[in-house]
């Protein structure tokens, strides 16, 4: 079948759903045809090449100055006129003009470019769906927004508050003449629902043929690893880990030898995790490293003895919904998996359901983690779990991929 994707990520960019997706339709024989902003990235290089795409370039300056003043020019064209939307449509529109489309598929961060994909299926008449990936209301405070405003703080909420207003109105609009909304986790269904009854559930997930086991062998040290950014503490509070190694080194059940934590991370994150390990006393036992190729994260993870997923409370004031990729895929390792913290919601439930690991509620879960494994390496020399593979084996890409194939068969045939 032949498809439309509209988004506002593609490969070689950061955007592995669609990538993913785009690997197991073209296994299938469906022809995909993407329409996206061009992104100077290139973490999912791997995953390109199995989709014609036509990327859409909204900056062109170079100059640090210059670049600043384009993207202030775009983002207000763009909030009074929903330009890169325009510019979608308008593209979009000599693509579908070829013929032979069945169907549009949109996923979105925030909301550019459903306001797209609405008018491009409303145009050509075919059914679309709406994957909304992340969305506004998950996040605690303002992590949605890339770049926030600076200039002084009663003109920062103003603008802050337009902008949410522009991006909820034009998103649920989109929203309710979806024929399908997919999303990510069982409080965005909820969520979506609100605005159209037509939710399905797509988890993300991991690629079968890039994550699975290893066979146990001999680890030279105890390697706790955590793989991402931090955003904010808000959405992902990493103190518990710091204050627990500071723990476990005064009582002496840990040394810096045999014991090491690795971020890989960007620079604002490290920043902030060496802060809380010069406060707590631990920077012995941290390493630090950049972003590693999205390619190499497999064998980095099975070459950890442990796994460690940041995350805080589910609660009216903090994050909600998050379920990362990096969960699904230290499933499909079958490492063991420290979340810090618990969200005390679907996150938990998840790690406690599958037997992946543990969800800690305290400092003293913590600890208690890493005690129990690090005692199992230096017994055995590695580590592992057995989890319930009938529930990490159904977060499999290969699977989604057909659930959305599935889906977008079923209205394209309506």
């Amino acid at each position: 079948m032949k498809i439309l994707i509209v988004c506002d990520l593609f490969p070689p960019a950061f955007a592995p759903r669609m990538g993913y997706l785009c690997k197991y339709m073209a296994r299938e024989g469906w022809e995909v045809t993407v329409l996206t902003e061009h992104i100077d990235d290139s973490t999912f290089a791997f995953l390109a090449g199995y989709a014609e795409v036509h990327y859409l370039r909204f900056y062109s300056s170079k100059g640090r100055l210059t670049r600043r003043m384009e993207w202030t020019a775009l983002a207000l064209a763009d909030f009074l006129f929903g330009y890169k939307d325009r510019r979608m449509v308008r593209e979009g529109a000599k693509l579908l003009r070829a013929g032979g489309f069945k169907a549009i598929l949109c996923s979105s961060f925030r909301t550019f470019p459903l306001p797209a994909a609405r008018k491009l299926a409303r145009r050509f008449a075919l059914p679309w769906v709406a994957d909304t990936r992340d969305i506004i209301e998950q996040f605690p405070a303002h992590e949605y927004i890339i770049h926030p405003p600076h200039f002084f703080p009663l003109l920062d909420k103003l603008i802050v508050w337009a902008f949410r207003r522009k991006l909820l109105r034009s998103r649920n609009r989109a929203l309710r003449q979806a024929d399908c909304v997919t999303t990510v986790s069982p409080w965005h269904v909820e969520r979506m629902k609100l605005f159209n009854p037509h939710v399905r559930l797509i988890y993300n997930g991991y690629d079968p043929e890039l994550f699975y086991p290893a066979s146990p062998s001999p680890e030279p040290q105890f390697r706790l690893t955590y793989t991402g950014r931090l955003i904010s503490p808000g959405v992902r509070d990493p103190e518990w880990v710091f204050q627990a190694v500071g723990i476990l080194s005064g009582q002496g059940v840990i040394n810096p030898l045999q014991f090491r934590v690795g971020w890989y991370t960007d620079t604002a994150s490290e920043r902030f995790f060496r802060i809380l390990a010069e406060r707590y006393g631990v920077g012995d036992y941290m390493d630090y490293s950049a972003y590693v190729p999205a390619d190499r994260v497999p064998d980095l993870l099975r070459r950890s003895s442990a796994l460690l997923q940041l995350a805080n409370k589910a609660d009216a004031n903090g994050p909600k919904g998050i379920m990362s990729t990096k969960l699904f895929e230290a499933f499909a390792v079958e490492k063991p998996l420290l979340l810090v913290r618990s969200d005390e919601s679907f996150l938990e439930e998840l790690i406690l359901s599958s037997h992946s690991g543990v969800a800690a509620r305290s400092v003293e879960d913590v600890c208690g983690f890493i005690r129990y494994y690090f005692d199992r390496w230096k017994r055995l020399g590695y580590t592992s779990v057995e989890p319930r593979r009938e529930i990490t084996e159904a977060f499999s890409r290969r699977e989604q991929a057909a659930e959305f194939m599935r889906l977008l068969n079923s209205l394209a045939n309506e």
